[in-house]
């Protein structure tokens, strides 16, 4: 049968979710693509691995479970959106749909674009943050479970990112607990908000799971879904172009000035979409602080940016002097490869990329390809014969 979701670009798309298609989709497709040092075309060959931080995973089966709480109505995505944006989603479906949840054809394209490992995440539209607390826990339980399946079965190639109903705090933190402990999990990710809330309000009560994460020395994925309150942002797809990195920014903005990142120092977080506007807004934010008791009320003795050392950020920026930026100012070694695989929003050549960005020196390259990803998500990284 088909339903409709919110996946593709974060609106409105259509699934064949006929009976056993999801675990095929998960487990079994072309094994033999997963093979090691099988047609990798353009992999590297010495060397730290190049993996991608940032690729997702669609879970139509969970995505079947939850079509009666109607996600069209509840997500920004697909809520501050036009109808042309609502039909050209639906008709990529019949290009992108596959690569979020065939691995044969995410095989295919990681050998194509030089990628060793994914670190594999779902889709944002499916943290279903707006279900009881206890069917998000079960939702998210699924889609854990499956992408844990994943990477069980292609060890060499996916480590798995996963998801918690950070609705309840409380079974968040169980699940947090599960996805590393039992399923091998290297991190979990989160939206940017919390059905409008931001992460750090106090009603959420999200420090007994960031205290968890610390503990574990488990990263958190920051990503958005949409800018919530986003009435001006309806055409020419500015919820994404726009709202996305405006939304990391907030959330980085509310973790900071709300406090969390200073009463958690060991917390580690990545921003997905190069930080939003966070390289190029820091600045202002510390002179408001200075300036402004009321931006002091949470923290008052260390300036914002001294936090921002707590931040990782992927490399989607799509331009190398932007690239070249970020680095600058965050430092080489809180960057690492991404791609948004599948979305058009992506970058098709993640690798090629960061090697453009010429000021950057080999060991720092080498750094953003792999090596800060496989310290952050412990992935062995060997150097491997040609």
């Amino acid at each position: 049968m088909f339903v409709t979701c919110n996946a593709l670009n974060h609106d409105q798309c259509t699934h064949d979710v006929s009976a056993g298609a999801g675990a095929d989709a998960a487990t079994t497709d072309s094994s033999t693509a997963s093979q090691p040092g099988r047609n990798r075309i353009g992999r590297s060959n010495t060397g730290p691995l190049r993996i991608d931080i940032h690729c997702h995973y669609f879970n139509a089966d969970a995505a079947a479970k939850a079509a009666p709480l109607k996600p069209f109505e509840k997500e920004p995505s697909i809520v501050y959106a036009n109808q042309m944006t609502r039909d050209i989603n639906m008709s990529q479906m019949k290009v992108r749909g596959p690569k979020l949840s065939d691995i044969a054809v995410r095989l295919r394209d990681m050998d194509r674009m030089g990628i060793d490992v994914q670190a594999v995440s779902p889709a944002p539209a499916q943290y279903y943050y707006y279900a009881d607390a206890d069917f998000g826990l079960e939702l998210a339980r699924g889609i854990n479970d499956r992408i844990a399946a994943i990477a069980g079965a292609h060890p060499d190639r996916f480590v798995g990112i996963g998801s918690v109903p950070l609705q309840n705090a409380a079974l968040a933190t169980k699940e947090l607990v599960r996805c590393v402990t039992k399923l091998d999990m290297r991190g979990i990710e989160i939206g940017t908000n919390v059905n409008g809330m931001d992460l750090a309000d106090k009603r959420l009560g999200l420090d007994k799971f960031f205290a968890k994460a610390e503990e574990l020395g488990t990263v958190l994925f920051l990503h958005p879904m949409g800018f919530t309150h986003a009435d001006r942002m309806t055409d020419y797809y500015f919820n994404n172009i726009i709202g996305n990195p405006l939304e990391s920014t907030l959330a980085v903005a509310h973790l900071i000035f709300g406090g969390v990142v200073d009463r958690f120092p060991k917390l580690k977080f990545c921003v997905a979409h190069g930080g939003g506007y966070m390289p190029h807004a820091f600045a202002r934010m510390d002179h408001g602080w200075k300036v402004r008791p009321d931006a002091q009320t949470a923290i008052s003795k260390k300036k914002p940016s001294s936090y921002l050392k707590k931040f990782y950020f992927d490399t989607v920026t799509f331009d190398t002097g932007l690239l070249a930026t970020l680095v600058d100012q965050m430092g080489a070694k809180q960057v690492m490869l991404g791609s948004d695989y599948p979305f058009d929003m992506g970058d098709e050549d993640p690798v090629g990329l960061v090697e453009r960005v010429a000021q950057l020196s080999d060991a720092e390259r080498q750094q953003i390809l792999g090596g800060n990803a496989a310290r952050l998500l412990k992935i062995r990284s060997p150097r491997r014969k040609r």
